[in-house]
């Protein structure tokens, strides 16, 4: 029987032109694991401690696998947040600015890739100035330009600035537009011309369709943020509309409304596990989203990923 030989034997294990080798390949399997453990033992920690009772919260014994999976934490939770009524309205404060932010952001970058005017570095260079500045910077102006219009506690203080290009972050939606529509072909749209098209003609029927993984990959980060931004929604939605973050940030003082103290037993007292369980149920529509966009998603962040070509 033939042995292997050095340089086969070298080959497997430290790779060759054809192949990693068994070294590199483990090498890499370790560093990705280690690195999703990182990502997902918050989570794992979580959604685990969500399900322990009262008895398995005080055993020591007791760390990664409780002895029942105990759902009282939720409904507890549940009552607490006002779930279905904050979610409705998370998703309205979310969703809704969004959709419009894609669209304005889009005919922003459009017209900063296609058409040259006066001040065009100047635009720019404000849009880039609203991503670099920070928001608190800003805040007071606009509350009391918010107060003073009669904005304050209503939606319309989140969708104004969206539909006018300043949601949150609008900027970096605007260059990825702008270096998407850089990407197309500019004969396409002069051929258009010469048929008789309008700009409006060649935006919808040239340029958009081009244009559907920024659409996604914007609306997508953009909903996410606006579900997790509680410092702007706080200040200007405050006394109006109450979505999911803004009433988990009270969990405590919904929950001592709830179920007053000296009013209810041990098992009904607030601890840890009820509150991982509201926020667990804060971030469960967006894992859901995730999951069910994440075909569209990873092929839009990889269309949407610009090379040059």
């Amino acid at each position: 029987m033939r042995r292997p030989s050095l340089d086969t034997l070298r080959g497997f294990l430290f790779g060759n032109r054809a192949s990693y080798g068994v070294l590199f390949t483990a090498s890499l399997y370790l560093l990705l694991i280690a690195i999703g453990f990182v990502y997902l033992y918050p989570l794992l920690f979580m959604l685990v401690t969500s399900f322990k009772s009262m008895d398995d919260l005080l055993n020591p014994m007791v760390q990664w696998v409780p002895t029942q999976l105990y759902l009282g934490n939720y409904l507890k939770a549940y009552r607490v947040l006002d779930y279905p009524a904050k979610l409705a309205a998370s998703a309205l404060v979310s969703l809704t600015p969004s959709l419009i932010q894609a669209a304005v952001c889009s005919l922003v970058g459009y017209g900063l890739a296609r058409y040259r005017f006066p001040g065009k570095t100047l635009v720019f260079a404000l849009i880039l100035a609203t991503f670099i500045i920070p928001a608190q910077n800003t805040v007071i102006p606009q509350m009391l330009t918010y107060k003073q219009l009669g904005l304050l506690g209503s939606l319309w203080s989140m969708l104004l600035p969206a539909s006018l290009g300043q949601g949150y972050k609008s900027a970096i939606f605007i260059l990825i537009f702008f270096q998407t529509f850089q990407t197309l072909p500019k004969v396409l749209e002069e051929a258009a011309r010469l048929d008789g098209a309008s700009d409006l003609t060649i935006f919808f029927r040239i340029a958009l369709p081009a244009a559907v993984p920024a659409y996604v990959v914007s609306i997508i980060f953009s909903t996410v943020w606006y579900w997790n931004e509680t410092y702007l929604t706080v200040i200007f939605l405050e006394g109006g509309v109450q979505t999911l973050p803004m009433q988990l940030s009270k969990f405590v003082q919904a929950y001592e409304n709830l179920y007053p103290p000296g009013t209810v037993n041990i098992f009904d007292r607030l601890n840890e596990a009820v509150k991982l369980s509201g926020t667990f149920l804060n971030i469960l529509p967006l894992l859901l989203m995730y999951f069910v966009l994440q075909k569209w998603f990873v092929e839009s962040v990889e269309r949407a990923g610009i090379t040059g070509e």
